[in-house]
């Protein structure tokens, strides 16, 4: 038997048809090669033309290579001509001044025997002042936030007192109270008590405003978990509330000290002058003024602005060790 093979039948047509589509391919692909090399050199143009115009932006928000632009550059001039105007000049000055003495006569004009008291007395009824108002600000502060009761606006309002009278009308008003014809029966003008009891009311708000904020921007929910794992008042007091309060209360403390060791207005007429008994170092350091002896009197104002100083960096280190324990 014999077999027939069918072969395809290839036409010239069919080979003509099919030429047109093989011959289109090299123009395509040529086209797409084109393409392919057009986009792959203006890829980095675009991202050259991105970058530049990205720098040209940090250089204005300072966050570029340039660490502060155009306009911040405008603002931290004039901040730095302002402060240096206001506050590093005068107190270049003042150490300038105390500078004139020399070691021997800046050890000399402090530790004269009425510069000495004055100071000893400025610094150890300072420190007493700052302890009672952590202690009793706190405790204002938490009153005022936690508790509700009658007259709490009034309270509140009178807390800013100190901030918005003059000093001297402080010192007048509790010499009015507390003098020879106190109409309550109490004596404190010119005693050293007297003058606590000044340092008492010019730095009553520092306390009370550092730490009342932070008092309402606690999370009470935290309070009420641990009450609710069998924790008592104490112990969520000691172990959530505290830990959050501290940093605010040494602000306050050191606040406070500062405020009370350069204090002149309420204590010149409450503590009658007395040297040696009721004369603090702002007293002092006026009478020093008076008498034209300005190079000791600008030595006992470095002494206490030193002394301010360290005041304030010890309550920032402990701040800062008390932020990383916790």
């Amino acid at each position: 038997m014999a077999t027939s093979e069918t072969t395809p039948d290839v036409s010239v047509e069919g080979v003509s048809q099919d030429a047109p589509s093989t011959g289109t391919a090299p123009d395509e692909t040529a086209r797409d090669e084109t393409t392919h090399d057009e986009t792959t050199h203006d890829v980095p143009r675009d991202v050259t033309r991105r970058g530049r115009s990205a720098g040209r932006s940090r250089r204005f928000t300072g966050t570029g290579r340039w660490p502060v632009g155009g306009g911040t550059a405008i603002g931290l001039g004039t901040v730095t001509i302002f402060l240096s105007a206001v506050v590093l000049i005068p107190l270049g000055a003042v150490i300038w001044k105390s500078a004139e003495l020399g070691p021997g006569g800046f050890w000399d004009a402090i530790t004269t025997p009425d510069a000495w008291a004055a100071l000893k007395l400025t610094v150890i009824a300072s420190l007493f002042v700052a302890l009672v108002n952590l202690v009793m600000g706190t405790l204002i502060a938490w009153v005022l936030v936690r508790d509700s009761f009658p007259g709490k606006g009034v309270i509140d309002l009178l807390i800013d007192l100190p901030f918005a009278l003059p000093t001297i009308v402080a010192g007048l008003v509790l010499l009015t109270l507390y003098g020879t014809d106190s109409p309550v029966g109490i004596t404190l003008a010119y005693t050293r008590i007297g003058v606590v009891v000044a340092l008492l009311f010019v730095t009553l708000p520092f306390v009370v405003r550092t730490v009342q904020p932070v008092l309402l921007e606690l999370d009470k929910e935290m309070e009420q978990a641990a009450a609710s794992l069998g924790a008592g008042n104490w112990t969520i007091f000691r172990r959530i509330i505290l830990p959050n309060l501290v940093p605010a209360m040494l602000a306050g403390t050191a606040l406070a000290f500062t405020r009370a060791v350069a204090e002149f207005g309420s204590t010149v007429l409450i503590s009658g002058n007395v040297p040696f008994k009721t004369q603090v170092a702002a007293v002092h350091l006026f009478g020093q003024i008076e008498s034209d002896n300005t190079a000791a009197a600008a030595a006992i104002s470095t002494t206490l602005l030193t002394l301010s100083l360290l005041v304030l960096l010890a309550i920032d280190l402990l701040r800062r060790w008390g932020a990383r324990r916790g």
